[in-house]
């Protein structure tokens, strides 16, 4: 027995759940890359680049909780640094559907996923702060898988990007009547990744603009027949992804707004190499079937005129993690 509560449950009569004072966490969360060319709003992949948050929660003053947010790293100085910052807003968004209080929270993060170029950014955030929230509510309230899921997807509108953040690997999300689904899936071993990161950003919600609202017939049978093909070269076949990462779906609609990102994505796929735009863009992923094809495609970018830089990455395959911090092992001073 744990002595823990369900999710949604109430506390005794009289008595109001509460987060312990002082209690800590450490989380832990991957970028990702969404729709992998066919697999518009259901394929993702978590990539080894992370963003990193402590909390620590203590009993709110007479003003009420309090909420402070120290950033280092990728959006210090332009991210808010109060509740209204987009990490404290999912951990309070928890708090709000558990129905316990919120305590006062301070939040130390440490990012290093690129904002606004197609790497799930704000994903990473939603998916922290509801991390953080089941940590911090460990023994008050149970929060599962499911319902962090759920929670995050709530915050994000859609599940592609908060899945693989969440459980690692290659995921395929979907939402039936019980809410967001998903099912990981191990990648290919031979699946060598590259991400080429442009200088310039691109909004996501300016992206999702320039999709029509509908597709002819040949076009939604061609994704189809793609994305099953690639969810087999991602995990059984890599020889096929090139063929696998044919779209005509989203990507071309977006072409106008993204240029140089168009512009590269022909060269390397011209050379054999399956590249397409990594979530909403700019940013390019490159599924290369063994190293040495990856080492070429990076090639490719570093000889672009415009600024590219190429990452050479990995599939994180744990996702996101979250931890308690003993207090003895707290050593980080100004913290409470």
């Amino acid at each position: 027995m744990t002595g823990e509560m369900p999710a949604g449950a109430a506390a005794a009569p009289g008595a109001q759940p509460t987060v312990p004072d002082g209690r800590r966490v450490r989380v832990r969360v991957p970028a990702t890359s969404a729709n992998l060319g066919p697999g518009f709003d259901t394929l993702g992949l978590a990539l080894n680049v992370h963003d990193e948050l402590e909390v620590v929660a203590t009993v709110p003053g007479a003003d009420g909780p309090q909420v402070r947010v120290d950033v280092t790293g990728v959006g210090a100085g332009e991210v808010p640094t109060d509740e209204s910052n987009l990490v404290a807003r999912s951990l309070l968004h928890v708090f709000d559907r558990v129905g316990v209080a919120a305590p006062s929270l301070h939040l130390t993060a440490t990012n290093r996923i690129p904002h606004g170029r197609g790497m799930g950014s704000s994903g990473a955030a939603i998916v922290s702060g509801v991390l953080a929230a089941k940590g911090l509510l460990e023994g008050v309230v149970e929060v599962g898988d499911d319902d962090v899921l759920r929670y995050a997807t709530e915050l994000e509108g859609h599940p592609d990007n908060v899945a693989p953040a969440i459980f690692g690997g290659l995921t395929i999300a979907w939402v039936d009547e019980t809410g967001p689904r998903q099912k990981q899936l191990a990648v290919h071993r031979g699946v060598s990744l590259l991400v080429a990161v442009p200088e310039a950003t691109m909004s996501t919600k300016l992206a999702r603009s320039l999709q029509p609202e509908a597709v002819p017939h040949a076009d939604a049978v061609f994704n189809v027949s793609r994305s099953a093909l690639l969810v087999a070269a991602l995990t059984q076949s890599p020889e096929l992804l090139l063929d696998a990462t044919e779209d005509r779906l989203h990507q071309s609609y977006r072409a106008s707004a993204m240029p140089a990102t168009s512009a590269l994505i022909e060269a390397l796929r011209a050379a054999g190499h399956a590249a397409v735009v990594s979530g909403a863009g700019p940013s390019v992923l490159v599924l290369a079937a063994d190293p040495a094809a990856r080492l070429d495609a990076a090639r490719i970018v570093e000889e672009r005129a415009e600024a590219w830089h190429a990452h050479l990455l990995a599939v994180d395959i744990r996702g996101g993690t979250v931890e308690r911090i003993p207090a003895s092992a707290v050593v980080t001073p100004g913290m409470g």
